[in-house]
């Protein structure tokens, strides 16, 4: 299937969800609880990160873009009108990495709404972080929770690709005009966010693939326990990360 088409189904898919969520007051709040708690939750795991050090950025990057809580309807709207302008404006690595930035939305926000429905099912007086760890096994779906990380560490990869790519970086500056014009702004600000902040990693030997490799061995250390602990012990597990949250 092509870039375009890719795109156009997963921004269809993630319409769909919003619309659920208009029609329906509290899942769409129940949602956006999900979403804070898990922004929160990234920002306790890496506090060490965020809190300076040379992947200081690199963690806010992936707080800001692929672990917020902030509403993308922008990017969507974006993405839907212009998708086929995607494959012309842009090189082909860089296609793909808007393709794969648009399915791990789609993804990330049917998880986020399962979640959400699994926590309404809930009692009110139950504490957050329990709530959501009891959510979280109601929903199941682990193939995709691995699959979701999968997709997160492929736009990591693509993004330390691009910043070896030869006269890439002065492209993407000299296509901001074009970009803007053809309602591409929110992609633009994306790639140059990301490849500004791989290319400051590159410059230390395999900068870029340790950051990763912590990120995939936390994230994968998250999902085992929140499957796999003991209930109340990763409920507090949980309470303590989000504690630690900058």
């Amino acid at each position: 299937m092509e870039a375009a088409q890719q795109i156009r189904d997963a921004v269809a898919a993630v319409s769909l969800l919003r619309q659920e969520g208009l029609a329906d007051p509290p899942l769409r709040d129940a949602v956006g609880e999900v979403k804070r708690l898990q922004s929160r939750r990234f920002a306790g795991t890496y506090a060490d990160l965020l809190g300076g050090g040379p992947y200081a950025a690199a963690s806010r990057f992936f707080l800001e873009e692929l672990y917020s809580d902030k509403d993308y309807a922008l990017r969507d709207e974006q993405f839907a009108r212009i998708a086929g302008a995607i494959e012309k404006f842009f090189p082909r690595p860089v296609a793909q990495t808007a393709v794969d930035l648009a399915l791990l939305h789609a993804l990330t926000e049917d998880l986020d709404h399962a979640l959400a429905k699994a926590w309404l099912a809930q009692l009110e007086e139950v504490q957050a972080p329990q709530r959501y760890v009891v959510a979280w096994r109601a929903v199941q779906r682990r193939a995709d929770r691995e699959r979701q990380l999968d997709v997160v560490m492929d736009i990591g990869q693509q993004m330390a690709r691009l910043t070896r790519t030869p006269g890439l970086r002065l492209m993407l500056k000299m296509m901001r005009g074009p970009a803007a014009a053809a309602g591409l702004g929110s992609l633009q600000h994306f790639l140059e966010s990301g490849f500004d902040t791989f290319a400051a990693m590159a410059r230390r030997p395999r900068g870029a693939e340790q950051f990763l490799e912590t990120v995939r061995g936390r994230e994968q250390a998250l999902i085992a326990a929140l499957f796999d602990d003991e209930l109340v012990a990763c409920g507090t597990a949980l309470a303590q990360t989000l504690g630690q949250a900058r």
